[in-house]
């Protein structure tokens, strides 16, 4: 009996490792391109809304400058958070508030080169996409959350 939960403790050690470098990797994988995620979201887009070639040659620019200038914005915050720099209100509300044109402004534009009911039908899948990205950052925020709590704890029971 001994040696079985040894072996099974030893399976699953084993297993825990090779998760942990296989996430590793993931992380480590290559970028794609501007204009490879551009061509996959337009195809993506085009056999969900049915779009015509004329439709996909016009969306193409767009969703390349929409992917260039949200990664030019992922940079920036992540040099703020490396340099452990925090927004001041007033530029919270200027970052916000441009984020909002550039919406409005894609909404525009998609507005303009979809029909009537492709329009309707991305908007549902925008809210949708939405709705997901609440629930992961919602999760992501719980476990953050537990995770310090853990280590509170950890601290705690060490002081006594």
């Amino acid at each position: 009996m001994k040696k079985l939960a040894s072996v099974l403790v030893l399976v699953f050690a084993f297993t825990l490792t090779t998760q942990a470098q296989k996430k590793r990797k993931r992380m480590q994988k290559e970028k794609m391109t501007v204009e490879q995620q551009a061509t996959l979201a337009v195809k993506k887009m085009a056999l969900e809304l049915e779009l015509s070639d004329a439709q996909q040659r016009k969306l193409k620019p767009l969703i390349k400058k929409q992917i260039t200038e949200r990664r030019a914005q992922f940079e920036k915050m992540k040099k703020m958070r490396e340099e452990k720099k925090k927004l001041e209100a007033d530029q919270r509300y200027k970052r916000a508030n441009a984020a909002l044109d550039k919406k409005l402004a894609f909404q525009k534009e998609m507005k303009s080169i979809l029909n009537a009911e492709q329009y309707e039908k991305f908007q549902k899948m925008s809210k949708a996409r939405k709705r997901g990205m609440k629930q992961r950052m919602a999760k992501r925020k719980k476990m953050a959350y537990l995770k310090k709590k853990k280590k509170e704890r950890k601290h705690k029971d060490e002081d006594n």
